[in-house]
C-alpha cells in the first residue's frame, strides 16, 4: 500500500495485553503497560499505564484507575485517570470521573459527576502578594 505525499503515518499505541471480544473476566485486574479491552471485565481495574476500551464490544462493570483511558465501549463504574481521558462517540460512562485532561466527543454518553485534577504547581495566584503587601 502506497502512501500519498501529504499523508502522515498513523502513530499506533503499542499493546502489551489484549482481552478479546469473546472473553469475559470476573475479578480484579492489576498490571502495567498498555492494554486493549474488546471483551467484558466484571471487576475493578488498577493499571499503571494506558487502557483502550475498544469498539462497542468493550465493557467494564467496575471501577478503573489508570494513567490514560480511551473509551469507545461502555463503563459502569467510577474512574480515576491520572492524565488523559477520551470518551469516543460510541463510548458510554455511567459513573463519576476524576481526571486531569478530558475530551468527550459528540454523541458520547456520560452520566455522573466530574472532578478535574489540578496540580498545585500549575496553579498561579490571581493577585500575587509579596510579604503580605500588595505590589505597586
Amino acid at each position: 500500500m502506497e502512501r500519498k505525499k501529504d499523508e502522515k503515518p498513523v502513530k499506533s499505541l503499542n499493546i502489551d495485553s489484549l482481552i478479546g471480544e469473546n472473553i469475559i473476566i470476573s475479578g480484579k485486574i492489576k498490571g502495567s503497560g498498555n492494554i486493549r479491552i474488546d471483551g467484558t471485565i466484571e471487576g475493578d481495574i488498577d493499571y499503571n499505564g494506558s487502557i483502550t476500551l475498544g469498539g462497542e464490544t468493550g465493557k467494564v462493570k467496575g471501577n478503573i484507575s489508570c494513567e490514560n483511558l480511551i473509551a469507545a465501549g461502555r463503563i459502569d463504574g467510577n474512574i480515576i485517570i491520572k492524565d488523559a481521558f477520551t470518551l469516543l462517540p460510541t463510548g458510554t460512562l455511567v459513573g463519576d470521573m476524576e481526571v486531569k485532561s478530558l475530551v468527550i466527543h459528540e454523541n458520547a454518553k456520560f452520566d455522573g459527576n466530574c472532578k478535574m485534577i489540578v496540580q498545585p504547581d500549575n496553579v498561579k495566584a490571581l493577585n500575587p502578594e509579596k510579604n503580605g503587601k500588595k505590589s505597586k
